[in-house]
């Protein structure tokens, strides 16, 4: 399984958002992490999310601790995996 890091792509496997990738933006403790979607990109809000409730992709974007949602598609356009978010 790759790191739990901020930046990590990943994808929800449990609530309403089921399905839905997601970014990692911030790490809260051993037990859970703060992930957004963007929700304008994936529909997935900015939340914090158990990790037992989520998948981690191998894919990876470059962003600052904390960073907004216009900076979270801002480094995924970057990284050309807006295409990849939306599937």
């Amino acid at each position: 399984m790759p790191a739990i890091e901020v930046g990590r792509i990943c994808v929800k496997e449990a609530g309403r958002e089921q399905g839905k990738k997601c970014v990692i933006v911030d790490l809260m403790d051993k037990s859970f992490i703060l992930v957004t979607g963007p929700k304008n990109l994936t529909g997935v809000k900015r939340r914090k999310v158990n990790l037992e409730h989520i998948s981690v992709l191998a894919d990876k974007v470059e962003i600052l601790r904390g960073a907004s949602d216009e900076e979270v598609t801002q480094a995924l356009e970057t990284a050309c995996k807006i295409e990849l978010m939306k599937a």
